[in-house]
């Protein structure tokens, strides 16, 4: 265990404000994408339809990113919940602070977070 980690009871009270903070950052984000409605909006008859094609994969690629990161930090608040917000997911230490800080939605442990 290390020293700058604390028990999930000491996690910073403005951690669930910061979660839903950045929740409703992406929320946001994913609807400015608009990304479920660019199959539909592609008109084949286009001079330049690879151009197109590559900005929506772009667009397609970048939606995926922030339903990943959505996904983890509704999983963090789901954490908050059950008691368990601060702890790796895989040897049930607790996650240092300074790494919760700069990473609130983080799952894993400095040790587990690389491999």
């Amino acid at each position: 265990m290390n020293d700058n980690a604390g028990p999930a009871s000491q996690i910073p009270a403005d951690s669930r404000q910061e979660l839903q903070a950045e929740q409703s950052r992406l929320v946001a984000r994913l609807g400015e994408l608009h990304a479920d409605d660019l199959a539909e909006s592609q008109d084949d008859n286009f001079a330049d339809g690879g151009q197109v094609a590559a900005e929506q994969d772009e667009i397609m690629t970048l939606a995926t990113d922030l339903r990943t990161q959505l996904d983890d930090v509704q999983r963090a608040l789901g954490k908050l919940d059950a008691g368990t917000y601060g702890l790796c997911e895989v040897c049930g230490e607790p996650i240092a602070d300074d790494r919760l800080e700069a990473l609130p939605a983080a799952r894993f442990c400095m040790l587990h977070a690389a491999g």
